[in-house]
């Protein structure tokens, strides 16, 4: 098995180009705006939870059970920005915050301010009495930012936390696992374990990662929502809650690296390429469905799971009330970024860049200050029904949807637990660039890195690269440091064809689309390295099976997907009248979105006749129309207001 290790911050940047100026968004904007948020007790209870646990303040805990959670996201997102850019002022806030946290932990390790603030006004409450509460979580995404905080910084502050918060999982796992079992959702503790195991080689850690998985096997009152109604190795297809699904194979496939399970690791393949197959958006969007039963849960109706924010069935991709969670995407991204550790198969790190110029970034608007919870491909007015905006209301209150034509992105969600995983992802983005196996060097992402990796045996190669990626399809890296001679492998996108690369003006040979290029040779400084991938327009069409994309396509080009919002249409013509035609020539153009730069594309489109709004109506002869139009990249959509949006089209022929 050939394994991969991803660079950090220290040998990968995105110095310059597209993900270069979403560093610089994130670290000046986003990571500093949610941390005055989560700070501000007008806005948030986030910080003030822990003032109150630790006895600074007087209160009640306020806000959802798993606040601390999003706390720790956003604490490890302005950890990962300390890694990058070194501020003495940032340092000692978060070395504060971490003595803080550190304050409210109880003896056994436990940690979650819900119980310590009802502790402390002399109210009865036991830990992990409802799985609502999202203990396991918060103390999953606990653990993952002590360790950060350790890597980063060398404090032992919040490592030492880490690991009372697995002390107490470790108790649960050997006397109480039915209590664990029944806990573990949006299951973050099975990715932080093998971190913690990994920044202290404490193979108890280890231990209590396979223990886990046991407890999940074992457990006899499961359901497809949570992914426990079957023990893992016996399940064929992905179903449940999104998050949960997507973090739970996240986990194990870390445990697969680090115990070489291969057993494990074929069901995991399976399961992904099922959700890639048959589930997975074309923008990388991951959960279809807002509430249901699982479909294939149980032979008898009365076992039937309910199911929320969940995966459905093969091809079932409903377009306006498709739910996409947020950080079910990011999950789709956790996941695929480890099983591409496992085995340098270059179809992962195109689903890491599908999710990451699509669904990822759809989330958050070009501002960087503003998120989405659940991420539609189609947005129209006057729906009769309202949507969720943030979260499931029957496990906590939120504020009332707005009006189905006005959903735009919040600065503050009550259910706030996207917002802190797209700060954290973003803020570790360089992470996913480029990884080493023990004699290659592998670039997975483009759009502006600088890379330094250096092999066991010494030998080290070091690239810039300059490019206008995505929105130009040439990729020049130069050599700026190199000793002896280290192969280097270039993924060549699976959406691409007829890619050329060369070195120094040389051509060299390239293997097929979805494959990783080899170059092996002697490096010097100054050495050119340019990879050509072609990025004509493409219509893609669906699956068969996929109802909703009958006779309906979308636009592509390179990485990125398209979308028709009505800003870019005459007041007169409404979005459903809007119809492509194949063979219709779509030209790239650029422009800009609210002040920022994208790669637009105009094409002649249809106008078909206006409907009324009866169920059913005749099909009627009046003459279809003509117009220009212009498609936007779907992760700029809801940048100018309240809008309707479409990323699939009919298409006439």
């Amino acid at each position: 098995m050939t394994t991969l290790t991803p660079l950090r911050a220290r040998d990968a940047r995105w110095s310059s180009g597209f993900w270069g100026d979403i560093t610089r968004r994130t670290r000046e904007i986003t990571v500093p705006s949610m941390g005055a948020m989560l700070s501000d007790p007008d806005v948030s209870p986030g910080l003030t939870n822990f003032l109150v646990a630790a006895g600074m303040e007087e209160g009640t805990h306020t806000g959802p059970p798993f606040m601390d959670g999003d706390f720790y996201k956003w604490l490890e997102s302005a950890i990962s920005e300390l890694e990058v850019n070194p501020a003495p002022e940032a340092l000692t806030r978060i070395e504060m915050l971490a003595q803080l946290i550190a304050s409210v932990q109880r003896e056994d390790g436990y940690v979650h301010t819900p119980t310590a603030i009802a502790t402390r006004n002399n109210e009865d409450v036991v830990a992990l009495a409802d799985r609502f509460n999202f203990e396991t979580y918060n103390l999953g995404h606990l653990i993952t930012t002590g360790v950060r905080h350790f890597e980063v910084t060398g404090s032992t502050t919040l490592l030492d936390v880490a690991k009372g918060a697995a002390r107490f999982l470790e108790m649960l796992a050997t006397t109480k696992p039915r209590e664990l079992a029944r806990s573990a959702i949006c299951p973050s503790h099975y990715m932080a374990v093998i971190e913690l195991y990994r920044a202290t080689g404490d193979e108890q850690y280890l231990r209590l990662a396979e223990a886990f998985l046991t407890v999940r096997d074992e457990f006899d009152e499961g359901g497809d929502d949570n992914q426990d109604r079957l023990p893992v190795r016996e399940q064929k297809v992905v179903a449940g809650h999104a998050v949960r699904a997507n973090y739970l194979y996240a986990g194990l496939a870390d445990l697969v690296a680090e115990t070489g399970d291969g057993e494990l690791h074929d069901v995991l393949d399976s399961l992904w390429r099922d959700v890639v197959d048959t589930k997975l958006y074309v923008t990388g969007g991951c959960g279809a469905l807002y509430d249901g039963a699982s479909p294939d849960g149980a032979p008898q109706q009365e076992q039937i799971s309910r199911v929320h924010q969940a995966y459905g069935r093969a091809f079932q991709l409903p377009h306006t009330t498709a739910h996409n969670e947020s950080c079910a995407n990011i999950g789709m991204i956790f996941w695929s970024e480890r099983m591409l550790a496992l085995t340098p198969d270059a179809r992962y790190a195109d689903v890491i860049e599908l999710v990451s110029f699509n669904a990822l970034l759809a989330s958050i608007n070009l501002a960087g200050d503003a998120y989405f919870y659940t991420n539609p491909l189609r947005q129209v007015r006057d729906l009769p029904f309202e949507l969720r905006r943030a979260g499931d209301t029957a496990l906590h209150p939120v504020p009332a949807p707005p009006p189905s034509d006005e959903r735009l992105r919040e600065k503050y969600l009550s259910c706030f637990c996207c917002p802190p995983n797209i700060a954290r992802t973003l803020a570790r983005f360089h992470e996913r660039a480029a990884s080493v196996s023990a004699d290659s060097i592998y670039v997975h992402q483009y759009g502006g890195s600088s890379i330094r990796a250096e092999l066991s045996d010494g030998r080290m190669l070091a690239l810039s690269e300059e490019s206008d990626y995505p929105w130009d399809g040439r990729i020049e890296f130069t050599v700026s440091a190199a000793a002896g001679i280290v192969p280097l492998q270039l993924r060549i996108p699976g959406w691409s064809r007829g890619a050329s690369l060369e070195v120094n003006g040389e051509a060299v040979t390239v293997t097929d689309p979805g494959t990783y290029a080899r170059i092996e040779r002697e490096w010097s400084e100054g050495d050119k390295i340019v990879l050509n991938l072609p990025m004509p327009v493409r219509m893609i069409r669906g699956h068969r099976l996929a109802e909703e994309l009958t006779n309906q396509v979308t636009v592509q080009r390179g990485p990125v997907v398209y979308c028709l919002e009505s800003p870019e249409l005459d007041s007169s013509i409404l979005l459903e009248q809007i119809a492509l035609r194949r063979g219709a020539a779509l030209v790239p153009v650029d422009t800009d979105i609210a002040g920022h730069r994208v790669v637009a594309i105009e094409a002649d489109a249809v106008v078909l006749p206006a409907v009324d709004d009866r169920l059913y109506s005749d099909l009627d002869d009046a003459p279809v129309g003509a117009a220009s139009v212009r498609l936007i990249p779907y992760y700029a959509w809801g940048n100018r207001g309240p809008s309707e949006m479409s990323v699939w089209l009919p298409v006439v022929w």
